[in-house]
């Protein structure tokens, strides 16, 4: 009976494992469509996501040492809702959204911190609470049942979630039918974990029968839930890149991407600017580079009678939607490329008249990496002599802010470097129009003796875009402003300020709480936990790390970055089973890991300074593999080293959960916007080797204190 338990609660863990990383997985992605995010909101959502389990670790001790006895029962009670928790979460989310906010509104820094530690608690708290309450229930029956053995199942659950995700689920299903498949083995693994007694028990049966009611109804649920307040939901799908909805409104179809309001149809006179800016300028325009589409764009591009139009855009469903509700249209010598626009032009060999970038703002490091030095150098290496590079920025009215004028004086920095004219024309959009050759700002009169027709520009440009104004735009720039590059991205550290800015609040009051609260937590924990701390910090750096490197150097390729994740994941199984064999070596084993880590880190910064975009896919699967293989390593010596009783389970986990939380959120908050990829991973390494020094110096103490005893 006794064994008959222990495989139940396995199953148990290794299934809240598999729930656990498809609901993380798919909250990102809803909270991603709901706020139209970017790595900062993965990041405040990731933090709230560790540090509340970390809470859920320590109220699990606190709980079974003052009010609850640790059993079966209570244990099947809280997995049940464990697995009723995600549909009910991701629903919540989509209709507390235009609760607390303006529907369509965009949403500051606190708010969005807040509004994601409030909608994501509840699970959180739950599943912190239930992986230390498994061990608590096995132990009550096998009081030598290893902690690290729990870790490891655990993390066995993990790797299988993720894998499930990025392979399987993420192109198959919608986020509700993927938490419905996720928790189906919880849902089944707990019911079997009642004792066969109690499984007749209506009640039981009741609250195993509600719980499958409630992930059913979330998938019925799910059209509705998307139902904008205005107009209609007349198309709707998941792609493995984001969410794609089409808003109608009247006449009107508006085209969301990811939860941004991409374009509509009836903007014609962006596209316009969009097409008329750059091409005007040029002689001949027989071969054009479009990375992504703007609505109309094609109509307008279609007047030059080019030879080819190569459409850049990297997923597929997004291009089918524009040509169903006519958003685009096909044109004679339209030849759509589905891929990232950068990796396209690092393997195209072809010359182009005219390369037209019509991104959003590069408010994601994926977006930035088409406003780099990097980039501009290819995008010059792609056009004829006569050629001209055009992209574009948000406009203003009267006021240029600061925020906004650092990020166009970065990007006039950045691409004078590689295009002898450089030239902003202010509007609803500032466009960047980049040439060899000398640019006219009379559009309007090329386009007459080009015999284009149009509505807007003819119209408004000369009432809109006066000589002064245009000059007044080109002088406030900065000449002084950082330039913007791969390995230091400073727009979006710029953009991060502007986040701010228009807001009217500061991140300075969060970073000092969060630092003060950081402080006293490190003095009050032991030095075992410290190293879990700085381990938890350390992998969860490391992985943003190698995401944002391969997203630099490579493009967005969903497949590969969920390979990236699920490696990190992987490496903690063997590692935790290595570490359990190598315990007694104590605190030299951990500072050996840590010196490791370090050299690995070092390895990194090497290797990312010297190849960059030439280094293979492999070397950040392997990368990746080997720091969560030595971070797995570090927990079952910690927990040996701290006795193995239930409160050094409790506090190993919540030490490595909240190092983890603070990992994420200072790598990709400050770290990488501010000092760039090469030092925030210098930053890590620093914490390390903190780490590091603390075990050597403990080790010594011990050494000596033995010899006196002697």
């Amino acid at each position: 009976m006794k064994r008959k338990n222990e495989r139940a609660i396995t199953r148990v863990v290794i299934a809240t494992g598999i729930s656990s990383v498809v609901t993380q997985l798919l909250i990102i992605r809803e909270f991603l469509a709901q706020f139209q995010g970017n790595e900062f909101v993965i990041a405040l959502i990731l933090f709230n996501w560790l540090i509340l389990g970390g809470v859920g670790t320590i109220l699990a001790l606190w709980v079974t040492q003052r009010l609850w006895e640790a059993t079966v029962n209570r244990l099947g009670w809280l997995s049940l809702v464990l697995a009723g928790l995600p549909a009910v979460q991701i629903l919540a989310i989509r209709h507390l959204r235009d609760v607390f906010f303006i529907y369509g509104s965009s949403v500051g820094f606190y708010s969005t911190l807040a509004y994601t530690f409030l909608t994501i608690a509840p699970y959180c708290l739950v599943l912190g609470f239930v992986l230390p309450f498994s061990l608590f229930v096995i132990r009550v029956e096998n009081p030598d049942y290893p902690g690290t053995l729990i870790y490891i199942t655990d993390n066995l659950g993990d790797v299988a979630g993720g894998a499930l995700f990025s392979f399987a689920l993420v192109y198959l299903v919608t986020p509700l039918q993927a938490a419905f498949f996720a928790n189906l083995p919880l849902l089944l693994a707990t019911y079997l974990l009642f004792p066969s007694s109690s499984r007749r028990h209506p009640v039981v049966f009741l609250g195993t029968g509600l719980t499958f009611v409630i992930l059913v109804s979330g998938i019925l649920m799910e059209p509705s839930s998307l139902v904008p307040p205005e107009g209609k939901l007349v198309h709707y799908s998941e792609s493995r890149y984001g969410r794609i909805e089409v808003h109608q409104n009247k006449e009107q179809f508006t085209l969301f991407v990811g939860g941004n309001p991409l374009f509509g149809s009836q903007n014609l006179n962006m596209a316009e600017e969009t097409v008329h800016y750059p091409l005007a300028q040029l002689t001949q325009a027989q071969h054009i580079l479009l990375i992504s589409a703007e609505g109309g764009i094609l109509t307008e591009l279609q007047k030059y009678q080019p030879a080819s139009v190569d459409y850049v855009e990297l997923d597929p469903e997004v291009a089918a939607v524009q040509f169903k509700f006519g958003l685009i249209k096909k044109i004679p010598g339209l030849q759509v490329i589905h891929q990232d626009g950068r990796a396209y032009l690092a393997d195209s060999d072809k010359i182009y008249d005219a390369i037209i970038v019509n991104l959003t703002e590069p408010d994601t490091f994926q977006i930035n990496r088409f406003f780099t030095d990097r980039f501009f150098a290819m995008a010059k290496n792609h056009l004829a002599r006569h050629g001209i590079l055009s992209f574009s920025m948000q406009g203003f009215d009267n006021y240029l802010a600061e925020p906004q004028r650092q990020k166009l004086s970065s990007l006039y920095n950045t691409v004078t470097d590689h295009f002898e004219n450089v030239l902003l024309l202010p509007g609803q959009k500032i466009f960047f129009l980049c040439s060899a050759l000398p640019i006219d700002t009379d559009i309007p009169e090329r386009l007459v003796q080009k015999g284009i027709s149009t509505r807007y520009i003819s119209g408004y440009y000369y009432g809109n875009l006066t000589s002064e104004r245009i000059e007044r735009l080109n002088a406030l720039v900065d000449p002084e402003t950082p330039k913007n590059y791969d390995e230091f991205p400073q727009l979006m550290r710029i953009m991060f300020i502007q986040w701010f800015a228009k807001f009217s609040t500061s991140p300075t009051g969060f970073i000092a709480v969060l630092a003060v609260l950081c402080l006293i937590y490190l003095v009050r924990i032991t030095a075992e936990e410290f190293v879990l701390f700085s381990t938890g910090f350390i992998v969860m750096g490391s992985e943003v790390l190698v995401i944002f490197a391969f997203q630099i150097f490579f493009g967005y390729i969903y497949l590969q970055i969920g390979l990236i994740v699920t490696v990190f994941l992987a490496g903690l199984l063997p590692g935790a089973w290595f570490g359990d064999r190598l315990r007694s070596r104590g605190r030299r084993t951990l500072a050996l890991s840590d010196a490791l880590l370090i050299a690995l880190m070092v390895m990194l910064i090497l290797i990312l300074r010297e190849f960059g975009d030439r280094l293979p896919v492999a070397f950040f699967l392997v990368f990746g593999f080997v720091v969560s293989l030595i971070c797995g390593f570090q927990f079952p010596v910690a927990l040996y080293l701290r006795g193995g009783d239930a409160p050094a389970v409790t506090q190993t986990f919540s030490a490595d959960l909240i190092g983890a939380a603070c990992g994420t959120l200072v790598t990709n908050v400050v770290l990488i916007p501010y000092f760039g990829i090469i030092w925030a991973a210098a930053g890590l390494i620093g914490l390390k080797l903190c780490s590091m020094i603390v075990m050597v110096m403990i080790h010594e103490k011990n050494k000596q204190t033995s010899f006196s005893i002697l």
